[in-house]
């Protein structure tokens, strides 16, 4: 892995020479289109609350309301394993990352590719019914942080809920594929937000929120009616220009925790561009808020303060948008550690207890326990290495920092870096055993102050790029100057007791950069990995028990499901070369053959083989300006 710890500043380079300069906006106006719901997708509130009746399906993001990503199914059990076979593929066309979590609902797979293309599937032989292309300019690419990814869709009273990268949300009908209607979620088109996370449906709303915090945006989350698409509240995660009135009471409580400089200028972050959790036992929409723009919070708030609601769980009422309560996960954030991981909720006994708990692992290396009734730290355990801090203060809820790893004077290699020590990919929780599976990294990073604001005190916003703070002229001469230093970095598929702070087992991976998880009865844990294998585990001890050679590099989390006696284990299978931007290992399957998405379904008995591709040609260099066949000269998604 020393290629990482030399390259791993190009990160910061190479994004903002994929970013470069952006045209004017490209966003539609709002667009309706006449339409009924289909009888196909008709899943509602209370079939998502009852999903244990209907274990066959995958009836939203995390298969149900709690998000715990945990299946029921056992005929795919350890003592069966090993006859576990491919029964279909699809060849997606993409080159870049696939990262959806498929939603499997009358025989049918709902699920996203790149650049927001909406895909129904026949979730028993692979066939496709049909295909929604919502069109998004392909040099939008500049405007999106990490590629045109999209991590799924929502299907809820028989339409298919997509938000695009160029930042509309799109009602479709589940049986048709035809567009119901269409909404601009964008407040500033000069600016640039984008999708690609999920929409969640509940009480009759579509909950979106928004990327592009890199660039100089400002968060927020919108609930839209899901039936005509008209905007029903709106919970901005920072304020604005304080010399404007405060949108609701919450800005005003967050711009007291904003000292000095002009962030609202630079645009402050805090988008949700991932996790969002609906949660009917106390009505509540849990949003994981992201990191500060820039990065630095020296640049944003010369003055000091929490910078409220960066890297904030924060609780709203469903109905209004009213907040309830938050948890900081760092205020004053200074490191891109993003509180926009998956969320899980679960009923625990805590110290003696019970307790309705919400969980997260966000990249920061610690695992927060939290009542979800109202916003108490019960636990903060890391789960990876973490050197930008010693522990949490369980009488304060605040981290302990560790002052030696200040990187304003002088760089400092930082555990976890923007990586985190656990990013998008889901985990999945066994509330029975009280064990959460989860794929982690050890993934250091080389932060110093942007060298510009060191010497002057001076910070400009360069519009149509992004704008993070740390010291990208100098990335290369610093990262060899203190390769010394630098960490190793590893990456792992573990299990982890939340509330005592335990490493069950762990299993080490060769790469750093892999698959999200998912859990069954059947006693097994099924992920991907980066050198192109889907693997089973024993969730008892971690030893593997089964394992498949994809050829392709993988990082969305698998599901599994059950139709006609048949259970099914799916996985959308395509990386966006994160090796580009950090260092490779010639074992990866997107070094070695390069990267097309596929859809993969497997079944006890399958026996559809997959062709091992022709192995890439390294001499060809994209420097030079030859297209190498899988990858392309573009680079990508993290």
């Amino acid at each position: 892995m020393k290629v990482f710890k030399i390259t791993v500043l190009s990160l910061l380079a190479s994004v903002v020479a994929l970013s470069g300069c952006s045209d004017g906006p490209t966003g539609p106006a709002n667009q309706s289109i006449t339409g009924s719901g289909s009888d196909i997708g008709q899943i509602d509130d209370a079939r998502i609350n009852n999903a244990e009746s209907e274990p066959g399906n995958w009836l939203a993001y995390g298969r149900d309301y709690e998000e715990q990503r945990f299946s029921p199914l056992t005929q795919i059990n350890r003592n069966n394993i090993a006859r576990l076979g491919l029964a279909f593929s699809l060849d997606l066309g993409s080159n870049d990352a696939l990262e959806a979590t498929p939603i499997v609902v009358d025989n049918t797979m709902f699920f996203t590719s790149t650049f927001s293309v909406v895909h129904a599937v026949d979730a028993k032989t692979g066939v496709e019914k049909w295909r929604y292309d919502p069109m998004v300019p392909k040099d939008f690419m500049r405007r999106a942080c990490c590629g045109p990814i999209n991590r799924g869709v929502a299907v809820y009273q028989g339409k298919v809920y997509v938000g695009t990268l160029d930042g509309r949300l799109v009602a479709i009908d589940a049986g048709s594929g035809e567009k119901v209607w269409e909404v601009n979620t964008v407040i500033d088109t000069e600016r640039n937000y984008s999708i690609t996370g999920a929409p969640r449906a509940a009480k009759g709303k579509i909950f979106i929120g928004n990327g592009g915090a890199e660039f100089g945006v400002r968060g927020y989350v919108t609930a839209y009616d899901s039936e005509t698409g008209d905007e029903v509240w709106r919970f901005f995660t920072v304020p604005g220009d304080p010399s404007q009135p405060f949108e609701h009471p919450e800005m005003e409580l967050a711009a007291k925790t904003w000292k000095g400089g002009e962030w609202w200028k630079i645009g402050g972050g805090g988008t949700v561009w991932n996790s969002i959790v609906y949660d009917p036992e106390f009505n509540h929409v849990y949003l994981g808020v992201g990191n500060g723009a820039p990065w630095t919070r020296v640049i944003r708030s010369p003055g000091g303060g929490d910078n409220l609601f960066l890297t904030c769980i924060v609780a709203v009422d469903a109905d209004t948008g009213e907040m309830k309560w938050y948890y900081q996960t760092v205020p004053g954030d200074n490191w891109d550690y993003t509180a926009v991981q998956d969320m899980t909720l679960a009923d625990m006994v805590v110290d003696g207890e019970p307790k309705k708990v919400i969980m997260q692992a966000p990249k920061n290396g610690f695992y927060y326990v939290i009542d979800r009734s109202n916003g108490e730290l019960l636990r903060a355990h890391p789960y990876v290495q973490t050197n930008w801090a010693s522990h949490v203060d369980m009488e304060t809820g605040r981290p302990v920092e560790n002052k030696d790893m200040d990187y304003s004077k002088r760089a400092q290699w930082i555990l976890p870096g923007p990586l985190g020590g656990h990013d998008w990919q889901a985990m999945s929780f066994d509330e029975a055993k009280g064990v959460v599976y989860m794929s982690a990294q050890d993934a250091p990073f080389l932060y110093s102050l942007d060298a510009e604001f060191k010497a002057t005190g001076l910070y400009k916003r360069n519009p149509g790029t992004t704008n993070m703070g740390v010291d990208v002229a100098n990335s290369s001469f610093l990262a060899v100057q203190y390769e010394s230093e630098a960490p190793e970095t590893k990456g792992y598929l573990k299990a982890f007791d939340p509330l005592t702070g335990e490493e069950l087992w762990n299993v080490d991976h060769v790469h750093y950069w892999n698959s999200g998880v998912v859990a069954t009865a059947g006693g097994l844990v099924f992920q991907g990995d980066g050198l192109g294998y889907l693997s089973a585990y024993n969730t008892d001890n971690g030893e593997k028990l089964w394992t498949y050679n994809t050829y392709i590099s993988m990082l969305a989390p698998p599901i599994t499901y059950e139709i006609d006696g048949e259970q099914y284990v799916a996985i959308l299978a395509g990386t966006g070369s994160a090796e580009n931007f950090f260092g490779h290992t010639n074992d990866t399957a997107v070094y070695k053959y390069g990267n097309f998405g596929k859809l993969l379904a497997f079944k006890l008995g399958g026996n559809v083989v997959l062709k091992e591709p022709k192995i890439r040609d390294h001499t060809c260099s994209t420097a030079a300006g030859c297209i190498c066949p899988g990858i392309g000269k573009r680079r990508t998604t993290l």
